[in-house]
């Protein structure tokens, strides 16, 4: 026997297979960026600025950028970024669907938060590049890339920590990837907080440990410069043999 579908059960289905862009309302929409919306002295053209800085400047941003060269993802600035008005709980995003970064206008206020989102949101596309991450149907897939983002894009660095007034436990770098990933993935899906806990247990050990393309966790910026040296410096040496 066939069944039709109540209204409330479709919402309830859309619901459910939202994958978190009811938090980016501007991706619905049609003719996205008017010139009105990006002209000088709005959310939009601030966005766009500090976005241009952190790609030209942070050493994590430019690693990234070139490791995803290396590997056949060139990034494009205009066509792979997009500054849009976004929930209240969110500063960035990575949409798999057309491989965009979306960057938060209403929410990212400074440069060196601008710089943590775009890193955060290049490992994804770095992750969404090299290998056959399923974003939508496998959620410990979901758990690995946030993992990787937390640890190494500096959202869990002391400075951040500090800021946040969370410090001085022991260990606590991994509490607070556990617990960023964690939360990353209850904002963008339909699970319960018990099967997000799973998955990030699951895939915790092997993702923490996979630090490419950095070959190590940069705590702060001068680490990130250190790696950035090691990373051309190794490309470099395979170029000559």
């Amino acid at each position: 026997m066939s069944h039709t579908e109540s209204p409330m059960e479709g919402q309830q289905r859309q619901e459910e297979e939202d994958h978190g862009y009811g938090l980016f309302p501007e991706r619905q929409k049609q003719g996205r960026g008017s010139f009105l919306s990006q002209s000088l002295f709005t959310f939009n053209h601030k966005c766009r600025v500090m976005l241009t800085i952190a790609l030209d400047s942070s050493p994590y941003a430019k690693l990234l950028l070139d490791a995803m060269k290396k590997s056949g993802c060139t990034v494009f600035k205009d066509r792979h970024f997009s500054c849009e008005d976004c929930d209240g709980s969110v500063s960035g995003g990575f949409d798999a669907a057309t491989s965009e970064i979306v960057l938060c206008q209403n929410n990212i206020h400074g440069q060196s938060h601008m710089n943590r989102v775009v890193t955060h949101e290049l490992i994804h596309a770095f992750d969404h590049c090299r290998a056959h991450v399923d974003w939508f149907d496998n959620v410990k897939h979901l758990a690995c890339s946030e993992i990787r983002a937390a640890n190494l894009s500096g959202d869990c660095s002391l400075m951040s920590e500090v800021s946040r007034f969370k410090f001085g436990l022991k260990g606590h770098h991994q509490v607070c990837v556990r617990d960023r990933a964690l939360r990353s993935i209850l904002a963008v899906r339909k699970v319960s907080r018990e099967t997000a806990e799973r998955a990030v247990n699951e895939v915790f050990d092997s993702c923490f440990s996979d630090h490419e393309p950095f070959g190590r966790i940069p705590h702060n910026k001068h680490d990130a410069k250190y790696a950035y040296r090691e990373f051309q410096n190794r490309d470099r040496y395979y170029g000559n043999l």
